[in-house]
């Protein structure tokens, strides 16, 4: 795996954020889904190690690594703990890069410095109470007076809206009567009409701050919106794309953590005068868990991978997240089969990996949708080769 897509660049990083997993997560994790929270201090220490800022070029303040990097980092961060990774995920792949991908160079130099470092957390607001899956049924509008567009309507789920100084939100753009379709928008936190609901209570990644937003004539200069309003919806849909290898990287190192730990335990544990990976009831599931993450990374990695080359990824981001995710549910289930009765209770951590998986299948669109993807982009290949 290493040597298909890694450099030494990609290992150090790796052998980071592994160690700092390991040293700073992993002994609060039952504490951070207890209290539905994570540490300012957890959040400080990911941006002194560059982490909020992996794909974001140099020259804005960025490390100016590769996708293949990001996804690394997402995988070792959620081995340990997803409500930490999605937190570095979503400001990174929603917050940030919409801003990379259509941003003109005032808003990059305005904005990118402060993301990338971490000093401001961002976050996207696509979500709706109607507009889920079918994104382009949009409610949230945007009306142009002067020089200032009006915001009104509401987005559900958002991840980091609760931390965030800085979000980027979709809307119908409406300029002289006529609605130019769905744009984008950025928003500081701090404005007057934006009003950010209670924290979600959530059945996995609790951690993660998850709220609902509500937009009352809020004003939003001009110069805010991002990209040409005709174009938002191309700038979000390249970011659900860049999304979905991130899903596929949390589910990777999601199933990696768990099937870790089921691995350990089927060591340690003994029945009938031996341990319990002898028995091939065992022995199989952790075979089968094993395989399957392989063969996620491998997907997740080459998704990564050919981002990184400027290829068009809808196809392979969309199947490297819908395997990526199911196997993750597979391997937290059985993960806790292993365990017995133990796995059922907090005390062992299959637990919170169990329930932090199943977001993974319908989060950044859902399994079905992505099976919509994948189907609808094998016609397209087949048709112009017909």
């Amino acid at each position: 795996m290493d040597n298909l897509f890694f450099n030494e660049e990609h290992t150090m990083l790796v052998n980071m954020v592994r160690d700092f997993a390991n040293t700073e997560i992993a002994p609060i994790t039952r504490e951070m889904d207890e209290k539905c929270e994570i540490p300012k201090e957890i959040i400080a220490q990911m941006a002194e190690l560059g982490l909020m800022g992996i794909p974001v070029p140099g020259e804005y303040g960025g490390a100016g690594m590769d996708t293949v990097a990001y996804a690394a980092a997402v995988m070792e961060l959620a081995k340990v703990d997803a409500s930490v990774a999605i937190t570095m995920a979503a400001h990174t792949s929603l917050g940030t890069l919409p801003i990379v991908i259509a941003g003109t160079e005032e808003q990059k130099q305005a904005y990118l410095p402060k993301l990338a470092s971490g000093a401001v957390i961002g976050a996207f607001g696509l979500t709706e109470p109607e507009a889920g899956s079918d994104a382009g049924s949009t409610k949230t509008s945007a009306e142009l007076d002067g020089d200032e567009y009006v915001v009104n309507g509401g987005k559900i789920f958002i991840t980091n809206s609760g931390l965030a100084g800085l979000l980027t939100l979709t809307a119908n753009i409406i300029e002289n009567g006529e609605n130019l379709g769905i744009g984008a928008l950025i928003v500081d936190t701090d404005n007057p009409g934006l009003n950010i609901g209670p924290k979600e209570q959530k059945m996995g990644w609790r951690a993660s701050d998850t709220r609902q937003l509500f937009f009352e004539n809020m004003r939003v200069p001009k110069e805010n919106l991002l990209g040409h309003p005709t174009q938002g919806f191309k700038t979000f849909l390249k970011t659900l794309t860049g999304g979905r290898i991130s899903v596929a990287a949390l589910s990777c190192g999601t199933a990696e953590g768990a099937y870790q730990q089921a691995l350990q335990y089927a060591t340690e544990r003994k029945a009938f005068g031996k341990e319990i990976h002898h028995f091939q009831a065992v022995g199989f599931k952790l075979a089968d868990m094993a395989t399957e993450i392989e063969a996620a990374k491998l997907l997740t990695f080459h998704a990564a991978w050919m981002k990184d080359q400027g290829m068009d990824v809808h196809k392979q981001a969309a199947m490297a997240k819908l395997f990526a995710s199911e196997a993750a549910m597979r391997i937290t289930t059985e993960a806790i089969q292993v365990h017995g009765g133990y796995g059922y209770v907090k005390e062992y951590e299959v637990e919170r990996f169990f329930r932090d998986a199943k977001v993974l299948e319908i989060g950044e669109g859902t399994s079905e949708v992505q099976r919509m993807i994948i189907a609808r982009e094998l016609v397209k290949t087949f048709s112009k080769a017909a």
